[in-house]
């Protein structure tokens, strides 16, 4: 299995507290200790509203996690074309706007910052956002090169939008089961129906603020909707070519990139 969504909170470097939020500590070790009954090849850790536009925790987790785990960062609109292409060069993939929580750029930036990363090293942008509001921004998204949406768009009321922008070819992560308003496997199977490859899944682990944490029974779910072959899509071969993953290695090796 690709863990396509999961974040690392290290105290050894910052975090910014958000509406009054700062969240536990879930180190790499805490991490491997939590998924070594899983089967967990590789995934993606993804950069949250606490840690901002800090990457030095993101760049010390992949190097401890081996080359099968790549990021996804916050970057400010102003970010220079050097860091862009030495986060690349660590394994950074996607650049987060986070909407719903904040600590990332602007939706006011995201056009340009999209087209931007993905012209100079192929990433892809990915939104955390309620999908209620993608309605009004459907024409700037559609119109992207690459886009990812987090926690199936969280909401049953926005559905509908999300899935005209699956008909487009964004990707959406069957992650947060425990913090999203909808019905996850008549999501999951409404998804797929537009688009099998659309289908990303991550535990989300460690669920900060979520009402329900990633149980192992979410892996479960996606297999008993989706049966073998297109489980193994949702599960590893979606991810394997959203993030340009390579699953030859195990996690926790020290084999450089």
């Amino acid at each position: 299995m690709l863990d396509a969504h999961l974040h690392i909170i290290d105290p050894r470097f910052p975090l910014v507290e958000n509406d009054g939020y700062l969240p536990e500590p879930f180190t790499v070790d805490d991490y491997l200790a939590r998924v070594a009954h899983l089967g967990v090849t590789g995934g993606t850790v993804v950069s949250g509203s606490f840690q901002a536009f800090d990457h030095g925790y993101l760049l010390d987790a992949l190097d401890r996690l081996g080359p099968t785990f790549v990021g996804v960062v916050q970057l400010p609109a102003t970010a220079s074309d050097d860091e862009i292409t030495r986060l690349d060069a660590a394994g950074v993939r996607a650049v987060r706007f986070n909407v719903r929580r904040g600590g990332s750029a602007a939706l006011s930036d995201l056009d340009r910052l999209a087209r931007r990363v993905h012209d100079l090293v192929g990433w892809h942008a990915e939104l955390y956002i309620d999908s209620r509001d993608l309605a009004e921004l459907h024409t700037t998204i559609a119109a992207l090169p690459s886009v990812s949406v987090d926690h199936l768009g969280l909401s049953q009321d926005g559905l509908p939008s999300l899935l005209r922008l699956v008909e487009s070819g964004i990707h959406v992560k069957a992650t947060g089961f425990g913090r999203v308003d909808l019905p996850v496997a008549d999501a999951l199977r409404a998804v797929a129906d537009v688009s099998p490859g659309a289908l990303v899944f991550g535990t989300d682990l460690p669920s900060t603020r979520a009402p329900r944490p990633f149980r192992d029974s979410d892996i479960t779910l996606v297999e008993d909707v989706f049966g073998d072959e297109l489980s193994d899509a949702v599960l590893r071969r979606n991810a394997s070519e959203l993030y340009r993953i390579e699953t030859e290695t195990a996690p926790g090796s020290s084999v450089s990139r």
